[in-house]
Protein backbone atom coordinates (compact mmCIF):
# COMPACT_ATOMS: atom_id res chain seq x y z
CA UNK A 1 0.00 0.00 0.00
CA UNK A 2 1.36 3.43 -1.12
CA UNK A 3 2.17 5.57 1.36
CA UNK A 4 -0.13 9.13 1.31
CA UNK A 5 1.35 12.32 -0.84
CA UNK A 6 3.67 14.95 0.94
CA UNK A 7 1.18 17.83 1.65
CA UNK A 8 3.11 20.88 0.38
CA UNK A 9 3.92 23.80 2.32
CA UNK A 10 3.40 27.60 1.35
CA UNK A 11 4.51 30.30 2.88
CA UNK A 12 2.81 32.52 5.63
CA UNK A 13 1.27 35.90 5.14
CA UNK A 14 3.95 36.82 7.78
CA UNK A 15 6.97 35.24 5.70
CA UNK A 16 5.67 37.12 2.85
CA UNK A 17 5.47 40.75 4.43
CA UNK A 18 8.79 40.06 6.05
CA UNK A 19 10.04 39.12 2.94
CA UNK A 20 8.23 42.26 1.06
CA UNK A 21 10.07 44.46 3.65
CA UNK A 22 13.47 43.43 3.25
CA UNK A 23 13.12 43.62 -0.38
CA UNK A 24 12.00 47.29 -0.03
CA UNK A 25 14.69 48.00 2.58
CA UNK A 26 17.02 46.99 -0.02
CA UNK A 27 15.69 48.56 -2.96
CA UNK A 28 15.99 52.14 -0.67
CA UNK A 29 19.59 51.20 -0.25
CA UNK A 30 20.10 50.80 -3.94
CA UNK A 31 18.43 53.62 -4.81
CA UNK A 32 20.07 56.26 -2.04
CA UNK A 33 23.35 54.52 -3.56
CA UNK A 34 22.15 55.32 -7.06
CA UNK A 35 21.04 58.82 -6.29
CA UNK A 36 24.26 59.77 -4.79
CA UNK A 37 26.47 58.41 -7.41
CA UNK A 38 24.14 60.56 -10.04
CA UNK A 39 24.51 63.76 -7.55
CA UNK A 40 28.49 62.87 -7.86
CA UNK A 41 28.51 63.01 -11.06
CA UNK A 42 26.79 65.79 -11.64
CA UNK A 43 28.48 67.88 -9.71
CA UNK A 44 31.98 66.88 -11.07
CA UNK A 45 30.45 68.06 -14.04
CA UNK A 46 29.38 71.09 -13.03
CA UNK A 47 33.10 71.22 -11.53
CA UNK A 48 34.85 70.51 -14.37
CA UNK A 49 32.96 72.73 -16.70
CA UNK A 50 33.06 75.70 -14.38
CA UNK A 51 36.85 74.88 -14.15
CA UNK A 52 37.16 74.61 -18.40
CA UNK A 53 35.36 77.62 -18.60
CA UNK A 54 37.08 79.94 -16.07
CA UNK A 55 40.41 79.03 -17.85
CA UNK A 56 39.07 80.05 -20.94
CA UNK A 57 38.24 83.81 -19.64
CA UNK A 58 41.69 83.52 -17.96
CA UNK A 59 43.20 83.19 -21.25
CA UNK A 60 41.02 85.97 -22.74
CA UNK A 61 42.06 87.75 -19.46
CA UNK A 62 45.87 87.14 -20.19
CA UNK A 63 45.45 87.73 -24.10
CA UNK A 64 43.93 91.11 -23.53
CA UNK A 65 46.82 92.54 -20.97
CA UNK A 66 49.70 91.04 -23.28
CA UNK A 67 48.50 92.99 -26.31
CA UNK A 68 48.40 96.10 -24.89
CA UNK A 69 49.20 99.14 -27.40
CA UNK A 70 49.56 102.95 -26.97
CA UNK A 71 48.67 105.20 -29.53
CA UNK A 72 48.78 107.92 -28.20
CA UNK A 73 44.81 108.88 -28.37
CA UNK A 74 43.69 107.23 -25.38
CA UNK A 75 45.16 105.46 -22.09
CA UNK A 76 46.59 102.42 -21.99
CA UNK A 77 45.64 100.97 -18.92
CA UNK A 78 42.91 102.29 -16.53
CA UNK A 79 41.27 100.75 -13.56
CA UNK A 80 38.20 103.09 -11.75
CA UNK A 81 37.41 100.27 -9.07
CA UNK A 82 34.53 99.16 -11.18
CA UNK A 83 35.77 99.08 -14.93
CA UNK A 84 39.24 97.82 -16.34
CA UNK A 85 39.59 99.94 -19.77
CA UNK A 86 42.44 99.40 -21.95
CA UNK A 87 43.85 99.74 -25.61
CA UNK A 88 44.89 96.46 -26.95
CA UNK A 89 45.98 95.31 -30.72
CA UNK A 90 43.67 93.09 -32.61
CA UNK A 91 43.39 91.92 -36.08
CA UNK A 92 42.57 94.96 -38.42
CA UNK A 93 43.80 97.32 -35.87
CA UNK A 94 43.50 98.11 -32.34
CA UNK A 95 40.19 98.10 -30.18
CA UNK A 96 39.13 99.53 -26.75
CA UNK A 97 38.49 96.62 -23.96
CA UNK A 98 36.84 97.04 -21.27
CA UNK A 99 36.30 93.94 -18.18
CA UNK A 100 33.28 95.01 -15.49
CA UNK A 101 31.50 93.93 -13.25
CA UNK A 102 27.86 94.43 -12.70
CA UNK A 103 25.48 92.97 -10.95
CA UNK A 104 27.51 90.03 -9.78
CA UNK A 105 28.52 89.51 -13.33
CA UNK A 106 31.72 89.76 -14.89
CA UNK A 107 31.56 91.05 -18.32
CA UNK A 108 34.14 92.29 -21.03
CA UNK A 109 33.15 94.28 -23.90
CA UNK A 110 35.27 94.79 -27.02
CA UNK A 111 35.09 97.71 -29.74
CA UNK A 112 35.32 97.04 -33.46
CA UNK A 113 39.23 97.55 -34.33
CA UNK A 114 40.18 100.74 -35.94
CA UNK A 115 43.41 102.40 -37.43
CA UNK A 116 42.22 105.61 -37.28
CA UNK A 117 43.08 107.37 -34.15
CA UNK A 118 39.70 109.02 -34.16
CA UNK A 119 37.46 106.32 -34.03
CA UNK A 120 39.39 104.97 -30.96
CA UNK A 121 38.93 108.01 -29.16
CA UNK A 122 35.48 107.41 -29.91
CA UNK A 123 35.41 103.88 -28.72
CA UNK A 124 37.32 104.99 -25.52
CA UNK A 125 34.38 107.76 -24.83
CA UNK A 126 31.98 105.29 -25.63
CA UNK A 127 33.02 102.57 -23.55
CA UNK A 128 32.83 104.86 -20.09
CA UNK A 129 29.05 104.92 -21.34
CA UNK A 130 28.27 101.41 -21.19
CA UNK A 131 24.76 100.07 -20.30
CA UNK A 132 25.81 96.72 -20.45
CA UNK A 133 23.18 95.52 -23.30
CA UNK A 134 25.43 96.09 -25.95
CA UNK A 135 26.06 93.46 -28.67
CA UNK A 136 29.20 93.49 -27.80
CA UNK A 137 28.90 93.04 -23.95
CA UNK A 138 29.49 89.10 -23.22
CA UNK A 139 28.29 87.57 -20.22
CA UNK A 140 31.61 85.91 -18.62
CA UNK A 141 31.28 84.97 -14.60
CA UNK A 142 28.19 84.67 -12.57
CA UNK A 143 28.67 84.79 -8.99
CA UNK A 144 31.48 87.79 -8.40
CA UNK A 145 30.56 89.32 -5.68
CA UNK A 146 33.89 92.08 -5.70
CA UNK A 147 37.33 92.08 -7.84
CA UNK A 148 40.14 94.16 -7.38
CA UNK A 149 43.24 94.88 -9.13
CA UNK A 150 47.15 95.56 -8.01
CA UNK A 151 50.05 96.61 -10.47
CA UNK A 152 53.27 95.51 -9.61
CA UNK A 153 55.56 98.53 -9.82
CA UNK A 154 59.15 99.00 -7.69
CA UNK A 155 59.32 95.85 -6.69
CA UNK A 156 56.54 96.27 -4.76
CA UNK A 157 52.42 95.30 -5.39
CA UNK A 158 50.33 98.53 -4.93
CA UNK A 159 46.44 98.80 -5.11
CA UNK A 160 45.44 99.84 -8.28
CA UNK A 161 43.57 102.69 -7.93
CA UNK A 162 46.03 104.34 -5.30
CA UNK A 163 47.98 106.79 -6.25
CA UNK A 164 51.20 104.58 -6.79
CA UNK A 165 49.16 102.73 -9.49
CA UNK A 166 47.53 104.57 -11.64
CA UNK A 167 49.78 105.02 -14.53
CA UNK A 168 47.65 105.26 -17.65
CA UNK A 169 50.30 104.81 -20.11
CA UNK A 170 49.72 107.93 -22.04
CA UNK A 171 52.04 110.37 -20.54
CA UNK A 172 51.64 109.49 -17.12
CA UNK A 173 53.72 106.67 -15.11
CA UNK A 174 54.82 104.14 -16.78
CA UNK A 175 52.51 100.97 -17.19
CA UNK A 176 53.18 97.82 -14.32
CA UNK A 177 55.48 95.02 -14.82
CA UNK A 178 52.54 92.96 -13.38
CA UNK A 179 49.36 92.84 -13.10
CA UNK A 180 47.48 90.84 -10.22
CA UNK A 181 43.85 90.08 -10.48
CA UNK A 182 41.77 88.96 -7.30
CA UNK A 183 38.27 87.70 -7.95
CA UNK A 184 35.77 86.92 -5.07
CA UNK A 185 33.22 84.56 -6.52
CA UNK A 186 30.39 82.16 -5.18
CA UNK A 187 33.86 79.04 -4.88
CA UNK A 188 35.87 81.15 -3.46
CA UNK A 189 38.82 83.87 -3.95
CA UNK A 190 40.71 83.21 -7.35
CA UNK A 191 44.03 85.06 -7.33
CA UNK A 192 45.78 85.15 -10.88
CA UNK A 193 49.56 86.91 -11.23
CA UNK A 194 50.22 88.11 -14.82
CA UNK A 195 53.90 89.72 -16.07
CA UNK A 196 53.54 91.74 -18.91
CA UNK A 197 55.09 91.31 -22.10
CA UNK A 198 58.33 93.17 -22.43
CA UNK A 199 57.39 96.23 -24.41
CA UNK A 200 53.74 96.39 -24.26
CA UNK A 201 51.83 99.47 -24.74
CA UNK A 202 55.02 100.46 -26.80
Amino acid sequence: MSSPARRTRGFTLVEVLVALAIMAVLAGLAWRGIDGMVRTRDATTQAVDRTARLNTILSQWQQDLQSLQDTGAAPVLQFDGRHLRLTRRVDGGVAVVVWTLADGVWQRWASPATTRLQPLQQAWLRSQQLLGTEPQQVRLLDGVADWQLYYYRGNAWSNAQSSAGTGDGNGGEDLPDAVRLVLDTAAGRLTRDLVLLPGGGS
